[in-house]
């Protein structure tokens, strides 16, 4: 049946703007009212508007997959999307305007009105994000074939991806004898092993034709971040959003002794990515953090490689928010001293893995 109608109610959020989000779409048969499809995913850091609109495009790719000649209503409780998708509004924000271009490319607009709702009207979708913020994302049924939902990422009008080859500094002696080594202070150096490290990331990293090099104020980042940048004939810059968790009390002491003196607060912190370290910073806020220097880097250089030399819980931070795993996942990921893990983000929000932890 072509030029079916159907409804796609869609929501988006995040508990704190921006902080952890996810999104919502119900898609409903416009005569019956009957869902048809529902889907919820987590999408790690992002604003409430990024949000609202990767719910509308998973909505609408979910209405391609039930019928690719429907006519679509799309109702939404964010009068920002409905408004600059109407053409009413002018998109200012550079991170919404390829959301709003590929809204476009997944229905002709002809065949998509958009309609403000109450929140209280669009009580299914924004369940959903809830329920996506809470771990349980809600996949589409396997007979609403959707090709554009992830592959649009690779189509060419969306040009390449920004690429950020994210390198762990290298050894150093508290990194050899497992202790935690935060970004509350600005030692140590890297050791003999580290050195070595640092050169063969950089040996690596010279094909990468990354066009900067961005590193944490730590020293063993900018040790390592100058042996990287001298390969390349670039300059390092560094950044205090690229530091390592601030671990406070906790620094300096290997696990054993921390389950020794902070029983209580070290079961915490593997309870919940709130907790916080006495002293110190939560992994939510480093997510915060990482996430903010991630979207301005590919604010910065849209579809370049960037080189960012940081620490082990950034880069875990990062590949957890690409893959769009729960927060603890974060736990289970662990690079090597010197590794260089590898992430694309796409002009449409989608985010690419294709290697994490190489050791040089």
């Amino acid at each position: 049946m072509t030029g079916r109608r159907l409804i796609v109610e869609a929501d988006g959020g995040s508990r704190g703007n921006p902080g952890p989000a996810a999104f919502g779409a119900v898609v409903r048969d416009a005569e019956t009212g009957e869902v048809l499809a529902e889907t919820a995913e987590a999408i790690g850091v992002a604003t409430n508007n990024v949000a609202e609109y990767r719910g509308l495009l998973a909505g609408l790719r979910a209405a391609r997959g039930i019928d690719p000649d429907a006519v679509v209503e799309a109702r939404l409780d964010s009068k920002l999307v409905v408004e600059q998708l109407s053409g009413r509004w002018q998109i200012k924000n550079a991170e919404l305007r390829p959301l709003a271009d590929e809204a476009g490319r997944v229905f002709p607009r002809g065949r998509v009105s958009y309609t403000w709702v109450p929140r209280a009207e669009n009580a299914h979708a924004d369940r959903l994000v809830n329920q996506a913020l809470d771990g349980r994302p809600v996949p589409l049924p396997a007979d609403v074939t959707a090709p554009a939902a992830k592959l649009t990422a690779w189509t060419p009008e969306l040009g390449p991806p920004t690429t950020l080859h994210v390198v762990r500094h290298g050894q150093t002696a508290m990194t050899a004898a497992r202790r935690f080594s935060g970004g509350g202070v600005p030692g140590p150096s890297l050791d003999d092993t580290g050195r070595a490290q640092a050169a063969r990331a950089a040996e690596l990293l010279s094909t990468s034709g990354a066009v900067a090099v961005v590193c944490s104020p730590m020293v063993r980042t900018r040790e390592t971040a100058e042996a990287v940048a001298h390969r390349l004939g670039l300059q390092v810059r560094i950044d205090e959003a690229w530091r390592e968790c601030h671990f406070g009390d906790w620094d300096g002491l290997t696990l054993a002794q921390l389950g020794e003196r902070y029983p209580d607060a070290l079961a915490a912190w593997y309870e919940s990515t709130a907790a916080r370290p006495p002293g110190g910073e939560s992994l939510d806020d480093v997510a915060r953090r990482i996430g903010a220097a991630r979207d301005k880097l590919v604010a910065e250089y849209p579809g370049q490689p960037v080189i960012v030399v940081t620490h082990s819980m950034p880069m875990r931070t990062l590949t957890t928010l690409a893959l769009g795993a729960p927060p603890d996942a974060l736990f289970r990921l662990l690079p090597a001293p010197g590794s260089v893990t590898e992430l694309q983000y796409y002009a449409d929000g989608t985010t690419a893995v294709p290697s994490f932890g190489h050791r040089p």
